[in-house]
């Protein structure tokens, strides 16, 4: 089959079990292509595992992936004459994992409710127009569910990234992308092909 994304057309020649949920990945992109184009920021979130892949997603949007991005030369000039700095920075797609700021989230665990760790970083930091990332294998992640409301609450788009288990977290997704496999280990064996693809579509779109 053929999507209207040569990487995605690539990642099902690799996985053509993936083949039934291309859609989905498709619209994920969309409202990715959007977000970025808007200036937005993208949110992710999700815990164990799950917690891990929203670091690595945003660790590949914040640098370069494949391409080195390359700073243009109306933005060499903002620094000092001579500094190597600006040869070194890369350009990034805004994105930030709710999983990595450990002070705020032992603190609002203990002294207000563990599973809104993710919804309170959520409502002072989000804006109208950004996207929240949810990953959740089982789709029940009660913090995850509690995200994706306070992220419609806001004005949010969410995406999800989950199994075959149709959990909670389903009913508040914009996108939900349910890899075939119901097993833990095996959704997250085909969630890290997805974001990579993902990932590098956006590079190319901005930064080819």
């Amino acid at each position: 089959m053929q999507t209207r994304y040569d990487i995605l057309d690539a990642l099902i020649n690799r996985h053509p079990e993936l083949a039934v949920i291309a859609d989905r990945i498709s619209a994920a992109i969309d409202e990715l292509v959007k977000l970025y184009r808007a200036d937005g920021t993208l949110f992710l979130c999700g815990n164990g595992g799950s917690a891990a892949d929203c670091d690595h997603i945003c660790g590949e949007l914040l640098k370069g992936f494949k391409s080195k991005r390359k700073l243009d030369n109306s933005a060499v000039a903002k620094f000092p004459s001579g500094s190597d700095i600006p040869g070194k920075l890369q350009n990034g797609l805004r994105a930030i994992s709710l999983t990595s700021h450990p002070g705020l989230l032992s603190a609002f665990a203990n002294d207000v409710d563990p599973n809104l760790i993710y919804a309170q970083q959520l409502w002072a930091l989000g804006r109208p127009g950004d996207v929240l990332l949810g990953i959740s294998t089982g789709g029940g992640s009660v913090n995850v569910k509690n995200a994706m409301i306070s992220a419609h609450a806001i004005g949010m788009k969410t995406i999800l990234l989950t199994g075959n288990r149709h959990g909670e977290c389903e009913k508040y997704a914009d996108v939900s992308i349910g890899v075939p496999e119901s097993e833990t280990y095996l959704i997250q064996e085909f969630h890290l092909p997805i974001y990579h693809a993902i990932c590098l579509q956006l590079e190319n779109i901005f930064f080819k």
